[in-house]
């Protein structure tokens, strides 16, 4: 757990020396760039390093090597195409089942497009960091890689739908699909964000919303149809979180107040405003549904720019800083009790291990 508090605390301070350029005329690179280009190096640098290094770290780490051997095998797996031909790719190259090269090639991409995403669209490169390590994005990207990746290509792939290049936009969820399926929902998802609803669209929607209340059976044999091998197993199993409600409504209610300033007529605020409450609607009324936090996670991470954002547009300076810091309060709290579940069985980042000093225990394959 020091370990994880080091890395967050320092690539934090990193982070808060970054500051977005602004355009000029000046066409050399300034100091405040070099700072940046520094700043952002070492970050990636240290984040990509815990990640790469670690040895059956992360729920799924055994269950990923079994994958990964099964592909090389020929045999079936339930993954993507894309991560089946990385796996034989990297396993082809390497002469040997090199599991850990195809663990870093996950780690270098995740990490660099998470940064990158942050650096592109956030208002406050600093504040948007500490939010998204706070928010437990990179921790949990130890765990089931493929989706972690394919949520940083959608984050990234997010200003090109704001841009209106529609075409960049769907290859890169496209591209992400190859690795994580559940990110082809972002095609429908991100599209309904965009839109400036009106109330008697919204009124709709609601009606629509509370369809889930009454035909769960229904949705739950769509999901079933999409996703054939959760049928009879754990999977099926519901569930709901209520810190994420919670900050899904906090945020709700600040964006509220701050609605005519701060959102109203900006199409890129709008579209975190609806990100927030589509989040929040689904936590609520789909909480039948199966690994409804994956879809929701999709939402909820414009929350890191969405928050910094809103209460940048407060003009009173007392109540910005007093909003700053209980932001960071509760990021802060967030995080301590991320680490406190962090050797849980669903979770279990802890404790840290690296193939310097440890090896991996056997897999399925090697039992049987």
């Amino acid at each position: 757990m020091i370990l994880y508090i080091l890395v967050a605390v320092l690539t934090v301070l990193l982070g808060l020396t970054v500051q977005k350029a602004e355009n000029g005329r000046n066409s050399g690179i300034t100091r405040q760039q070099a700072l940046n280009a520094v700043s952002l190096f070492f970050m990636f640098l240290i984040l990509f390093a815990v990640a790469a290094s670690r040895l059956n770290v992360g729920n799924d780490y055994a269950k990923y090597v079994e994958f990964m051997h099964l592909t090389y095998c020929n045999a079936y797996v339930p993954t993507e195409v894309g991560f089946n031909l990385l796996t034989k790719a990297i396993y082809g190259i390497s002469g040997f089942e090199n599991y850990l090269l195809v663990f870093a090639i996950f780690a270098f991409f995740t990490v660099l497009l998470f940064l990158q995403a942050i650096y592109r669209q956030a208002e406050s490169f600093g504040f948007s960091f500490f939010l998204f390590m706070a928010f437990g994005y990179y921790f949990q990207s130890f765990s089931t890689v493929r989706y972690y990746l394919a949520l940083a290509v959608a984050l990234i792939a997010i200003p090109y739908l704001l841009e209106k290049e529609y075409g960049r936009f769907l290859v890169l969820i496209l591209i992400g699909a190859a690795f994580h399926k559940s990110v082809l929902v972002v095609l429908v998802l991100y599209p309904l964000a965009v839109r400036c609803w009106k109330k008697w669209q919204l009124a709709l929607a609601g009606v629509f919303c509370l369809s889930f209340f009454f035909l769960q059976d229904f949705y739950l044999r769509v999901v079933v149809f999409l996703y054939p091998t959760y049928e009879e197993t754990e999977y099926l199993s519901g569930g709901t979180s209520y810190v994420n409600i919670a900050r899904c409504f906090g945020i709700l209610i600040l964006s509220l107040i701050l609605y005519k300033k701060a959102v109203k007529g900006n199409r890129v605020m709008n579209f975190w405003f609806n990100c927030n409450l589509g989040a929040l609607v689904m936590y609520v009324c789909c909480s039948f549904l199966p690994i409804i936090s994956r879809i929701g996670y999709y939402l909820t991470i414009t929350h890191i720019f969405f928050l910094p954002a809103l209460i940048r547009q407060i003009e009173n300076e007392k109540w910005r800083k007093l909003l700053t810091a209980g932001a960071v309060a509760a990021g802060i709290l967030y995080f301590a009790l991320l680490m406190m579940r962090a050797a849980d069985p669903g979770f279990r980042i802890l404790p840290y291990q690296t193939f310097f000093f440890h090896e991996m225990v056997p897999i399925l394959s090697d039992v049987n």
